[in-house]
């Protein structure tokens, strides 16, 4: 009770503007899906989104070094002090930067991560949080399913152990979230090489657009396998490449991004998802 009055409480801080997208035909509605909501934080160009249902909590990248403090508090105030799974889906300092305040502050229960090392500042201090907490993380070569109340996530390996070298964002775990009728699909900073390889990977009600709305040659191609009704960008301005942007555009794809939007709630009922702005 104290973690939905906590969210409500966050939600009435965002600006009344939203939108609805998913499959709103009655004939497919899911009575029993109960709620999933994702809040994206608004961390520049980095990744950092919490994922909610009923009786669980999952985290997808930890922004940078200075965003931990940042998403330790709004768990915090939501009531949460245990986080299920923690989904680090590459090493750069713009997903894996908070992660050690994290684990440090919250009782976490799962790790997953790629199979790959990277030598840094902030992967010393990851690295030093889960050997204090005693956590070993799963280094996932093989897709991982789980469940958290009526959401089934399955989280992709990547399929070589070499993508080129400086070129470890093709490494990112990508998260599928079915929730009744609607499909989340997260994709870290999947690059050419690994939106090829998940370019099978079924249609979608949402996505999260990858390697932070920069130019991708297959993007456009990717967009149309997946078809999602609306999407979320976690990026700064700069980084924003107006070909993804008119890519989103010319599939008439609602979207919505950090940079121009800042913090941004979706939930989704099963049916439709509602995805709420902080700004813009």
């Amino acid at each position: 009770m104290f973690r939905k009055l906590s969210a409500l409480i966050a939600s009435a801080a965002l600006l009344l503007s939203s939108v609805s997208c998913g499959n709103k035909s009655t004939g497919d509605i899911k009575a029993d899906a109960g709620s999933l909501t994702v809040t994206f934080l608004d961390v520049g160009k980095a990744d950092c989104m919490v994922i909610c249902t009923e009786n669980g909590t999952a985290v997808i990248d930890c922004g940078e070094k200075g965003d931990g403090k940042k998403l330790v508090k709004l768990l915090e105030e939501q009531g949460i002090d245990t986080v299920d799974h923690l989904i680090i889906t590459h090493y750069d300092k713009d997903h894996v930067g908070g992660a050690a305040k994290l684990i440090k502050n919250m009782d976490v229960k799962d790790v997953m991560a790629p199979d790959y090392t990277e030598e840094s500042a902030e992967t010393e201090k990851y690295n030093k949080a889960l050997n204090d907490k005693g956590i070993t993380p799963q280094l996932l070569h093989e897709d991982v399913t789980f469940t958290m109340d009526n959401a089934e996530f399955t989280v992709y390996a990547p399929k070589k152990d070499f993508y080129g070298e400086d070129n470890d964002n093709d490494f990112s775990l990508v998260t599928r979230i079915v929730h009744g009728n609607n499909t989340l699909l997260f994709t870290g900073d999947a690059m050419e090489q690994r939106l090829d390889e998940i370019m099978d990977i079924g249609p979608c009600t949402f996505l999260k657009v990858p390697y932070h709305g920069r130019k991708l040659d297959n993007l456009p191609d990717f967009l149309d396998a997946v078809k999602p009704k609306c999407a979320v960008v976690c990026t700064s301005s700069s980084e924003f490449a107006s070909s993804t942007q008119k890519a989103l555009k010319d599939r008439k794809i609602s979207f919505y991004s950090t940079c121009f939007n800042g913090q941004i709630e979706l939930e989704s009922d099963g049916n439709e998802i509602k995805i709420t702005k902080e700004k813009g």
